[in-house]
């Protein structure tokens, strides 16, 4: 993932751009679905995922899991972009999609509900810039990006349909 730029229909498609929305429990930034991961605590999907950013620099880790808003974290995590762990342009769609399994099968009955409530649509996570993870618009009905999040979980919805 991650090679091209698509175009969607916003009709049609499960567009999320806050997380009071409609589909807005699908995005990284979505509050109430918490995670533990061996023991800590995590608020949000963000968080986890900023963390994996910094797995040998405890004290982002510590910065990014004290926050209690997901965009907070991730403002947080800024400081430490020098340390990023250098695989991490390879790595990050896995890590991604590793983060919306984990929101998944801890918050099984409330996140597969939002999931499938997608139907067949695209789902797409709208963005003002990122057009690598969501698609902006360019103009009221269409949306233009690699939208690699909204493809992940299309993706996770595929495998959910299809486990026993």
């Amino acid at each position: 993932m991650g090679e091209n730029i698509r175009l969607y229909n916003r009709e049609g498609s499960a567009v999320f751009l806050k997380t009071n929305e409609r589909f807005g429990a699908l995005s990284n930034m979505s509050t109430g679905y918490p995670l533990l991961i061996e023991g800590v605590p995590v608020l949000t999907s963000e968080a986890l995922y900023q963390c994996c950013r910094y797995p040998h620099v405890q004290e982002a880790q510590s910065e990014i899991l004290a926050e209690k808003s997901p965009m907070t974290a991730k403002m947080k995590s800024k400081k430490y972009l020098q340390q990023t762990r250098p695989d991490w342009e390879y790595i990050r769609v896995p890590i991604m999609k590793w983060c919306l399994r984990v929101k998944l099968a801890q918050n099984w009955n409330r996140f597969s509900e939002v999931l499938l409530s997608t139907g067949n649509l695209n789902i797409v996570e709208q963005s003002r810039k990122d057009t690598f993870w969501g698609a902006r618009p360019i103009n009221n009905d269409k949306l233009e990006g690699e939208n690699v999040l909204g493809r992940l979980l299309m993706e996770l919805r595929e495998k959910l349909r299809s486990s026993p």
